[in-house]
């Protein structure tokens, strides 16, 4: 690196473009690598997520967001410098740890943390095993050096979490047939023409089921009418299940036609015309399935309502002609949803955790 380096605000378009190409560069088209969105890129820069890149000399070898979450904040117990959408270069790692410590130092708060896009319960993280295996939507995918660039800088790992794939006619536990139900409880399937009316039962469950984890902050329904955006074009029915008891939420899971290939292949660009081609080809992303979030409210955890979920998801699965299941990271200190991917003959496919430093 010169000695020129310098973090600097993405401001215009050409800087917007510098940001979102840098990924070009690191990954060099590797399949593996599972480009963000740029349409939610743009909309946060639209919005003043505040995004920086380094420059050496005219070349971009870093980029990140510099931002903070009051929420977030509150549930740590501490202000937190939050980073994220960061990606470097080999070499340029030291120069941009140094930018994001001394931001979080002006800034008075106590540590840095990341990387976030923008909260730990929506996307980021650096995944540290399984660099065979390719990543998938809504998950990491990274060169080995980026945790070896952390650790070496003096980030502790927080979250060590784990993505799994399980392998979907390899599940012993699905019966042929559906098993009856708990008197007063009702079985209920996603719709497409009613997902503006599911929504805010599936935001009730989550963040009653979540509250307890320690990176995870509530969910408003702005956010969660943002983060599923374009859900009905997506979505197969089959594959978003929720239960009631006497009437009221209770259990849900959310799996995703994985379309990460698709993804790839339009670099991350997602606009109109791309998704008119996957809406002609959506029937050849119906192999692979991206399990997004599953949860029990807590006063009825431990009363099997999973495994019913569990078992209908897997015939459904099954049905629908899918090969495998990708679920996105579980915590380490959460074995009971990892111990349901293991009963469905799964294994751990990336480590994975988000860092932090402190700032004395």
């Amino acid at each position: 690196m010169s000695g020129g380096t310098r973090l600097r605000p993405v401001e215009s378009r050409r800087d917007l473009r510098d940001f979102l190409g840098l990924t070009d560069r690191i990954y060099g088209g590797d399949p593996r690598f599972v480009p963000p969105l740029r349409q939610q890129v743009r909309r946060w820069f639209r919005e003043g997520v505040p995004m920086y890149v380094l420059r050496d000399g005219r070349d971009v070898v870093a980029r990140t967001t510099l931002h903070t979450d009051a929420a977030f904040d509150a549930k740590l117990g501490r202000p937190l410098q939050l980073f994220g959408l960061t990606e470097f270069t080999e070499g340029a790692a030291e120069a941009l740890f140094d930018e994001i410590v001394a931001a979080g130092r002006r800034a008075g708060r106590a540590a840095v943390f990341g990387p976030v896009s923008l909260l730990p319960n929506q996307s980021g993280g650096v995944i540290t095993s399984g660099y065979d295996d390719r990543g998938f939507i809504d998950s990491a995918w990274n060169h080995p050096f980026y945790p070896q660039a952390y650790e070496k800088y003096g980030f502790g790992r927080r979250f060590e979490s784990d993505t799994w794939i399980c392998p979907v006619a390899g599940d012993p536990t699905a019966p042929a047939a559906p098993e009856p139900l708990p008197d007063g409880v009702e079985l209920h399937r996603g719709d497409r023409k009613r997902i503006g009316e599911q929504l805010p039962l599936l935001r009730e469950m989550l963040n009653a089921a979540f509250a307890q984890l320690g990176y995870y902050t509530e969910i408003s329904a702005e956010q969660l009418a943002r983060q599923t955006d374009g859900l009905a074009y997506l979505l197969d029915e089959s594959l978003l299940l929720y239960l009631t008891k006497e009437g009221r939420p209770v259990a849900f899971v959310l799996c995703l036609p994985d379309i990460s290939e698709f993804v790839v292949s339009a670099g991350g660009d997602l606009g109109l015309f791309a998704q008119l081609r996957l809406l002609a080809s959506r029937s050849r992303y119906r192999r692979d399935a991206v399990l997004i979030i599953k949860g029990t409210v807590p006063d009825e955890q431990g009363r099997g309502h999973m495994r019913v979920l569990s078992r209908e998801l897997s015939r459904n699965l099954r049905d629908g002609g899918y090969a495998t299941l990708r679920s996105t990271y579980v915590e380490r200190a959460n074995p009971g949803s990892a111990a349901q991917f293991a009963a469905m003959g799964g294994r751990p496919l990336h480590g994975y955790t988000f860092y932090e430093k402190a700032l004395g």
